[in-house]
């Protein structure tokens, strides 16, 4: 299985499918890039070269005792972008994924980028602070924490009994629930409880402010675990030329449920976006 190492040697399992303009995946919390599975055959049949990778402490990568914080996990993507010598590359994440493609462009800036989708979005941020007054209220922050710290499989049965991951998607089915559960459960603990406070507690709103890649989001109206108003809707507004695309009935796992829909919406952006940057003859300038 291929491997690469990132600036403090730890060991990223990454794999590649199909040739042509590259496309970067990142995963979500507690997932791995196997989350991608639905993604991978329409657009390599479309002629596109689609690199996942499981994020450090998730899947087959190794399990370090540090390097869960932004910087880190932004430095990780870098190394598999400078690994492979990507360019004119479309980042899509989902969830707290594209909190690490934001970090990695506001840390290693736009020039391999061309274009970037994100699939409901964690981001800017979901715990309610002085700058976030919408946001989830502490207390419950907190509970869903020590809910996860007690008994994880326990937990993904009563979240999903709360608000179904995959929204009332017809797309949905109990195979792709217990697909997904087993993945989070899967994951080391120490690892599941770091990345969580990550997810909720950092506020990526001026990050999201000085990015000036052309951004695609996708988001399910009745995604439980990043609602859209709180984060799909907001992130939009704040990257300022992004277009967002809603899928009614649609959970957090529209990526799965919704795959042929979302599949499409990719290749369409990607289409639109090369087009567009051939009659300018470069890449889009910064916004006034």
């Amino acid at each position: 299985m291929p491997y690469l190492e990132s600036s403090d040697q730890t060991s990223l399992f990454f794999t590649e499918w199909g040739s042509g303009p590259p496309v970067v995946f990142t995963h979500a919390w507690g997932l791995r890039s196997d989350e991608w599975d639905y993604q991978i055959p329409a657009l390599a049949d479309a002629g596109l070269r689609c690199v996942l990778y499981d994020r450090r402490g998730h899947g087959r990568s190794d399990r370090p005792a540090a390097g869960y914080d932004f910087d880190t996990l932004a430095d990780d993507l870098a190394a598999v972008i400078n690994h492979l010598d990507l360019q004119d590359i479309t980042l899509v994440g989902h969830s707290l994924g594209c909190r690490e493609i934001v970090r990695y462009l506001t840390r290693h800036g736009d020039a391999r980028v061309t274009r970037m989708v994100f699939v409901a979005p964690t981001t800017p941020q979901l715990r309610r602070s002085a700058d976030n007054p919408d946001g989830w209220d502490p207390a419950l922050v907190d509970a869903n924490y020590a809910a996860v710290a007690a008994n994880v499989p326990q937990w993904c049965a009563s979240f999903e009994a709360a608000g179904p991951y995959f929204g009332s998607s017809p797309g949905s089915s109990p195979g792709l629930v217990d697909w997904t559960t087993r993945m989070i459960v899967d994951t080391p603990l120490r690892v599941l409880l770091k990345m969580l406070l990550l997810n909720t507690n950092v506020n990526m709103a001026g990050e999201l402010q000085k990015i000036q890649v052309p951004t695609l989001v996708l988001h399910g109206d009745q995604d439980a675990s990043a609602p859209i108003e709180l984060t799909g809707r907001k992130t939009a507004a704040l990257l300022g030329s992004a277009a967002l695309r809603v899928y009614p009935g649609a959970g957090h796992g529209l990526y799965a449920s919704d795959h042929e829909a979302v599949n499409a919406d990719i290749l369409a952006f990607i289409g639109g976006t090369r087009t567009a940057s051939r009659q300018r003859g470069n890449r889009p300038g910064p916004r006034p």
